[in-house]
């Protein structure tokens, strides 16, 4: 290895370094988060209480392939939506007081 070829791979090795810290650190926890996501909204089953990304709580009581429909209040209101929005899936109803 020549001089010249040297200088060539230390100019780039900080743009090197920046790439793989991007990666491990900002790409990577992204794209595990997204599919944690993607499949708590592909296993949302009827009774299920959730949470939409608009902060409606509601009970599933239709699921369909992209969308489902949940159950509101006491009066029985019916909303439909799509799978993308829901927020949250809840445990128990007493997670609502604690979020």
């Amino acid at each position: 290895m020549n001089q010249d070829t040297a200088k060539v791979i230390t100019s780039f090795l900080p743009l090197i370094i920046l790439m793989v810290f991007f990666y491990f650190f900002l790409i990577k926890p992204q794209k595990k988060k997204e599919k944690e996501i993607q499949a708590m909204r592909e296993n949302v089953k009827v009774g299920d209480n959730i949470i939409t990304i608009g902060g409606i709580v509601g009970k599933v009581i239709q699921v369909k392939d992209d969308v489902l429909v949940i159950e509101t209040s006491g009066d029985k209101t019916k909303y439909e939506l799509m799978k993308w929005g829901i927020n949250s899936v809840l445990q128990d109803r007493k997670d609502l007081k604690s979020n």
